[in-house]
């Protein structure tokens, strides 16, 4: 039978790809949205300064301390890239969310898994001024595809669809749409060259409502996502990992500790503690680390590092986490 023999997660926002120099871009396109979520909300960004008078961010918005932040996450990147190398998987189940890339108004599925052979990426023409630094890591700077594994995608499948879960299946993408920067990042900066392994890309609509699957039944997919796994008949080593997350546009301390430490000690009691509103916009791809949870809860997880990475005194910016399953 196949084994998963080792689980990663991390962030995938475009400023872990910006140079510091740009870093101010992203504070910029902040200050600038008309409206932000935040716990349940939705907020302008003078509010959310309001909101976070009584803190003393200004420390953390200085290009000194994003430049510490840089250096940081790029040592945990270097980290997870060979934590992966070392386990030898011989194929990645990928686990992120579809951001009107693949999927758009016409069809938008709570879970769906692609079985083709080979998925595409189709590069935008134009990016936003904060998103371009980090085309080359996110959005693809050429059109090139990457190998994807249909037997086993489509045997997930079946177990999936088997143990309850309405999974949506494709073998093809829709004239233009290209795969979503969940994964370009996971090919890009998390898979070393010399690791062009197979991928199954498993996506998660964890951005769009109404139809977001809740935190209990994110968990309860993963852990039906392991069985299909392990019941599939061959001896090669599978990856399982989750690209997304943490909270972002403003960044939430409080919860992105408490899904870290629900997640480390295997607590369904505590993840269920989450709040379903508190998971939208940018936020709302810790359901990917929730999914890969459940399909590695027979492994121990270690949280690699986590950096709240703040963009302005209003409290917005990106929670980075890096955690590992062995």
């Amino acid at each position: 039978m196949a084994k998963i023999v080792f689980g990663v997660a991390t962030s995938h926002s475009p400023q872990l790809s910006t140079p510091v120099d740009k870093q101010h871009l992203h504070a910029e396109r902040d200050k600038g949205k008309k409206r932000t979520h935040y716990r349940g909300g939705f907020y302008s960004y003078d509010e959310l300064v309001e909101m976070n008078k009584h803190r003393d961010l200004l420390p953390e918005v200085t290009e000194e301390k994003w430049q510490e932040n840089f250096n940081q996450w790029e040592q945990r990147i270097v980290e997870v890239q060979e934590q992966l190398l070392a386990a030898k998987p011989d194929i990645a189940i990928v686990i992120g969310d579809d951001q009107w890339e693949i999927f758009q108004d016409d069809g938008m599925p709570a879970f769906s898994i692609f079985w083709g052979e080979n998925i595409e990426v189709i590069p935008k023409e134009k990016l936003m001024p904060s998103m371009e630094p980090s085309r080359w890591a996110n959005f693809g700077e050429r059109r090139e595809a990457y190998a994807c594994h249909p037997e086993l995608g489509k045997h997930i499948i079946e177990k999936t669809i088997a143990a309850g879960f309405d999974v949506a299946q494709l073998t093809r993408q829709a004239e233009g749409r290209g795969i979503g920067h969940s994964f370009i990042f996971t090919r890009r900066r998390i898979m070393k060259e010399e690791m062009q392994i197979p991928m199954v890309p498993v996506m998660i609509n964890t951005y769009f409502p109404p139809n977001q699957p809740t935190v209990g039944r994110c968990y309860a997919f993963g852990k039906a996502l392991k069985q299909a796994i392990e019941s599939w008949d061959s001896d090669l080593r599978v990856a399982v990992i989750a690209s997304g997350g943490m909270s972002h546009f403003v960044v939430d301390e409080e919860l992105d500790r408490l899904l870290l430490k629900a997640l480390q000690t295997k607590d369904e009691q505590l993840l269920a503690a989450i709040r379903e509103d508190h998971l939208h916009e940018g936020t709302s791809e810790v359901r990917n680390w929730i999914v890969a949870a459940g399909a590695l809860e027979h492994l121990n997880m270690e949280v690699i590092d986590y950096i709240p990475a703040y963009r302005t005194v209003a409290g917005t910016g990106c929670g980075m986490g890096f955690a590992s399953w062995k």
